[in-house]
């Protein structure tokens, strides 16, 4: 199923969460919808699953047109933030409340419930009922719901953000790991950048209901097409400073760096400019510095882990050869990557 957004628009009175929103999905695909909170995420999965009508534009699925079409004759499935699973219903009635609805015969159906609990392991569980869960088997529920209508493309708005950061992490590779067995089209919504870099085939990044790019993850890393995406990505963000300041540029440019291309030279001949080291951030796999430059510019350095360095010591710094990032400072898109 290719999914596309049509120069989509969508306001609450004078709020505009989506601004000519022209994205189109391949079939197949793991789009992963990315953007700060706010941005018109969660908005436009509401279009697409027909809970909300655009203010403009249209929605095509394989070319045809849904917009007018109600929801459960889209033949797709969402998962919300909130899980929103039924507490007096037990597992296996809350997966297969749909199909029920439906009216689909209890033969299919139970095979189908068998089937998508035994894919996700919540088979020991399916008599219970919610509130008799862990986090994560809360979140393998609202998935076999959504996954035993075999739909031709799943919605999912943010179902990993109530899960502590190791369960996140070993859902993400199970999502993913389904999405190739299935292949149905999926379009995952998330404002955790980590997500979007492991588990999408393309990033599409969203801000202030504006559709800034969309690609692979490496593109849109290391080819931010303006200063709001290379704001975004990474953790920590990419070190944005105004042209003619220590990283150098012409006056009406910006100048961008990331983290981990900000190399310590040793040498005081090679050095590009010197900064004084503010805040060791040690998080395990590497190590962070805060640095304040002598004009105080702040800028953000990545060094791998048990870093020798420490606050108040003075650091020779260069940046790495073709790494530096150039932008226009009156409309902010990029311009080149160069020394």
């Amino acid at each position: 199923m290719t999914i596309r957004f049509a120069h989509v628009n969508k306001s609450y009175g004078q709020v505009d969460a989506l601004r000519d929103l022209d994205l189109e999905v391949d079939g197949g695909e793991l789009l992963a919808l990315v953007g700060p909170s706010g941005c018109g995420k969660s908005t436009a999965l509401r279009v697409l699953a027909g809970l909300e009508r655009p203010t403009s534009g249209r929605v095509l699925v394989d070319d045809r047109d849904v917009t007018d079409m109600p929801p459960h004759r889209r033949d797709v499935a969402m998962v919300f933030q909130d899980l929103a699973l039924y507490p007096h219903m037990t597992v296996r009635d809350n997966v297969a409340f749909g199909p029920r609805i439906r009216r689909e015969p209890t033969d299919t159906v139970r095979d189908r419930i068998d089937k998508v609990v035994h894919q996700l392991g919540i088979e020991g569980v399916i008599e219970r009922y919610p509130d008799q869960l862990s986090g994560g088997q809360r979140q393998r529920v609202a998935l076999a719901r959504a996954m035993v209508r075999a739909p031709q493309a799943y919605l999912m708005d943010e179902p990993l953000s109530d899960l502590d950061a190791q369960l996140r992490m070993r859902a993400r590779t199970e999502i993913v790991e389904l999405h190739r067995a299935i292949g149905a089209t999926t379009i995952y919504v998330t404002h955790d950048q980590a997500e979007a870099m492991t588990m999408g085939d393309r990033i599409a990044v969203l801000v202030e209901g504006r559709l800034q790019q969309v690609g692979t993850p490496a593109q849109v890393y290391d080819e931010p097409v303006n200063v709001s995406v290379a704001g975004f990505l990474g953790s920590p963000p990419m070190n944005l400073v105004p042209g003619g300041g220590v990283l150098g540029g012409e006056p009406d440019t910006i100048i961008g760096v990331r983290p981990e291309d900000l190399l310590v030279d040793a040498e005081p001949s090679g050095a590009d400019f010197t900064a004084h080291v503010s805040v060791v951030e040690s998080l395990g796999s590497e190590t962070v510095l805060l640095l304040v430059c002598q004009d105080g510019t702040r800028l953000a350095l990545r060094t791998p882990p048990r870093s020798p360095f420490r606050p108040g010591r003075e650091l020779r710094l260069v940046v790495a050869d073709g790494r530096r990032h150039i932008f226009g400072a009156a409309d902010g898109r990029r311009r080149l990557t160069g020394r």
